[in-house]
């Protein structure tokens, strides 16, 4: 049985590090086997269908990623219905999309996560199944946060979920 799949990747294009052309990520992703892909922002989202778990399409198109920036790239993977769970779990849903970002992460976050930050400055943190959720009260520009359980996740705020989310519900 065929999935639709969301994937998020960690520090591609995002200040002048990982370049990455989303040509070249839809062309891994189809190396991968996966079809029906299409890409969001060029800030490393994909959405396409594989009959893959989870497990292996991360470690497939990891693969991909390691052997063209030649280190390892953080891949987070999400099923469609996974990915609209984010967005409806939101718990700070009344704030602006771009206020908010959940942090996307390979396992659940330890409890210790809420405590374990630093430079906390009026932002909100709340935890997911797989995600750390933080509003930005004031903006990003500023903030000094640091949360040591988000070290190896990747943000994406809300507006891009509800797009991926979209995008990964659609039939290709």
């Amino acid at each position: 049985m065929t999935q639709r799949y969301a994937a998020v990747l960690r520090a591609v294009n995002v200040g002048g590090t990982g370049k990455l052309p989303m040509s070249e990520l839809v062309a891994f992703c189809e190396a991968a086997g996966f079809t029906d892909v299409r890409t969001y922002i060029a800030s490393g989202n994909a959405v396409f269908t594989s009959a893959l778990k989870e497990a292996a399409v991360k470690q497939r198109l990891g693969k991909l990623l390691h052997d063209y920036a030649g280190k390892p790239v953080g891949v987070m993977v999400r099923t469609a219905q996974e990915m609209a769970r984010v967005l409806a779990e939101n718990p700070f849903a009344d704030a602006p999309g771009n206020r908010v970002v959940a942090i996307f992460l390979d396992a659940a976050p330890p409890p210790s996560a809420l405590h374990d930050v630093s430079g906390l400055q009026g932002e909100q943190i709340a935890l997911g199944r797989r995600e750390i959720y933080v509003h930005y009260g004031d903006g990003m520009a500023d903030s000094r946060l640091k949360i040591k359980a988000a070290a190896q996740g990747t943000a994406r705020n809300m507006n891009t979920v509800a797009k991926l989310a979209a995008m990964a519900a659609a039939k290709a």
